[in-house]
């Protein structure tokens, strides 16, 4: 799966690209205007308005097929063998538990920088939540995760010269605010 999510993402393959970024941006239009129940609800009767004719054409056509006559059955591409059913299980258990680990650890306050810094996350989104919308920040997203892979592609030269020039010049501000704390010691990078 993530081999395919980078091939959309580089547009490599553009039908597919575009018809995902599509796809992506007419949920999010419609996740602003509706709400996530009447959307869900709407994709799903749009998928069942297609799939439930075919199954009753195939039902007719096995019907009126003389016996004898049936078509050898395919296998279905989309099921997982059970092996792969482990594998995703062990994988999304793994991220699940991890993810509980850094929920807990950082409520808990077991690090209070790191509970410190995920109040300030918080608090600086509460200021981007009375700003913008959040479909309107997902779309956004999406369509930055669309461009800027490509855009990087075209131009990593000069976007990798000018990042190196902006963390030698964070790294100097920090260096200079660490002097200037009693308390702090400068410590290697």
């Amino acid at each position: 799966m993530e081999g395919t999510a980078w091939e959309l993402l580089l547009w490599r393959v553009p039908r597919r690209s575009a018809l995902a970024l599509l796809a992506a941006l007419l949920l999010l239009g419609s996740l602003s205007r509706f709400s996530a129940v009447a959307v869900l609800a709407h994709a799903a009767l749009a998928v069942l308005a297609v799939t439930v004719p075919l199954r009753l054409r195939r039902l007719a056509l096995s019907a009126l097929r003389p016996p004898g006559t049936e078509p050898p059955d395919r296998a279905q591409p989309w099921s997982l063998s059970e092996e792969q059913q482990q594998r995703w299980a062990r994988f999304l258990a793994r991220h699940a538990a991890a993810a509980a680990r850094t929920l807990t650890r950082l409520f808990l306050v077991h690090s209070v920088p790191e509970s410190l810094k995920f109040a300030f996350l918080f608090y600086l989104l509460t200021y981007v939540g009375a700003a913008v919308n959040g479909v309107t920040l997902l779309a956004a997203g999406v369509i930055s995760a669309f461009t800027f892979p490509v855009l990087y592609r075209r131009h990593q030269a000069q976007i990798d010269q000018y990042l190196s020039l902006a963390r030698g010049h964070l790294s100097h501000l920090r260096a200079r605010v660490l002097a200037k704390l009693p308390s702090a010691k400068v410590k290697p990078q």
